[in-house]
């Protein structure tokens, strides 16, 4: 017998749970893409995504495309081939991101964190060490949703700041865009990206970059930047189709029009940050009881670099893959993959899983993935600490 049968839940990382009001802003006939509501719609987009992310004057660019596509796009209108980027790698997907420029003919130095947050001292120490400025821009993901370490990008731009060097700040935030508190204007960002599959709660297929006058003026004469990537047809056009370099995701965009509006409007982005941090504290409490006299253990100890997206933890002996299965057949959930952890080949690559509780999830969703954990762990046999269930219930208690 197997209780998985009713609606599933998709707790990783994204895509994340969708609206059925975002479903049924979608579900229509195609719009005319010349004229009308779908053109009339293209400035409050536009102003409610500067909202998002904390800026009243940065640039805004629209690609169809997931999170990497937004990588190359900023990629190819920052830099020409030998340009020099420093990279803040904290996981798989800072990895990933300066692989990409790497590929492109973009010269990456990498400072490897090893699944610790960014030490803002190390950034301003290799920033004094160029002192030619060969350095056009500082990588850094604002969550890196592989190990589910949250950077101090407010840090990081200070240690540029105080190695008195000019390169851009460019941060991913892919993975905490609408969970985290993030401001792009007081947090000095130059350049920053991210999708709509996450905390946007909008199918994968739109990606976002929004990026300063300053990055825009160091993006002139790039020698990587093609007709359908170039930031300056999106974000400054008077015709509609060039917003998106052709036809419009036209069903996308009603989508992302109703999640903004449930995001910003209704619910306020101050109130979903809050409720992101309070869901999180109650992951984190399970994990601490289960975690007493047992294997299992928080891939992030210091709880004020923790993601409020997505919470990665360990369950060693192949604990987490056997976990996951079994929540999978016989509970009706899925736990995200431990993503970077350790290679696929590895017997440790079973030892890791991902939580997430991003975008359209409230307590009850997360309190039930808790529950059928601690249920799945009772029934293989995992051995784990006890009051887990309690302690999440009273997290979320006090957080109300």
């Amino acid at each position: 017998m197997s209780l998985a049968f009713g609606r599933h839940y998709l707790a990783i990382p994204g895509p994340s749970v969708i609206p059925d009001r975002v479903l049924g802003a979608m579900h229509r006939a195609a719009p005319n893409i010349y004229q009308g509501e779908l053109v009339e719609m293209m400035p409050g987009l536009l102003r409610d995504l500067r909202r998002v992310a904390g800026t009243e004057k940065a640039n805004v660019a629209i690609y169809i495309a997931n999170g990497h596509g937004a990588w190359e796009a900023a990629n190819a209108n920052l830099f020409s081939r030998g340009n020099k980027v420093l990279s803040a790698v904290t996981g798989h997907f800072g990895n990933t991101w300066a692989l990409s420029a790497r590929n492109m003919g973009i010269d990456v130095e990498t400072i490897d964190f090893d699944k610790s947050p960014v030490d803002p001292a190390r950034i301003e120490e290799a920033l004094r060490a160029d002192r030619a400025h060969r350095i056009k821009a500082v990588f850094v993901t604002h969550t890196d949703t592989a190990t589910t370490i949250r950077n101090d990008i407010e840090a990081v731009r200070k240690a540029i700041d105080d190695a008195g060097h000019p390169a851009l700040l460019a941060v991913d935030a892919i993975a905490s865009l609408g969970c985290d508190p993030l401001h792009f204007d007081t947090w000095g960002i130059d350049v920053l990206i991210s999708a709509s599959q996450k905390g946007l709660m909008t199918p994968p297929g739109l990606s976002f970059i929004w990026f300063s006058d300053k990055a825009l003026a160091a993006s002139e004469g790039s020698e990587l930047v093609t007709p359908y990537w170039d930031w300056k047809l999106r974000s400054q056009s008077t015709e509609f189709y060039r917003y998106f370099g052709g036809t419009a995701p036209t069903h996308h965009l009603y989508g992302l029009r109703e999640a903004l509006t449930m995001l910003l409007d209704e619910e306020g982005l101050e109130a979903a940050w809050k409720r992101h941090a309070a869901l999180a504290s109650s992951v984190w409490a399970a994990f601490k009881a289960w975690s007493r006299d047992s294997d299992i253990a928080l891939n992030v100890a210091d709880k004020t670099r923790r993601s409020h997206s997505v919470t990665g933890a360990r369950i060693g002996n192949g604990g987490a893959m056997r976990l996951r299965e079994w929540l999978e057949k016989n509970a009706g959930v899925t736990l995200g993959i431990g993503l970077g952890m350790a290679p696929p080949t590895e017997p440790a690559y079973g030892d890791y899983l991902r939580v997430a509780h991003m975008g359209y999830v409230n307590a009850h969703m997360t309190l039930g993935v808790l529950s059928a954990m601690e249920a799945g762990m009772r029934s293989l046999g995992v051995p784990h600490g006890t009051g887990a269930l309690d302690a999440a219930a009273q997290a979320i208690a006090e957080a109300i």
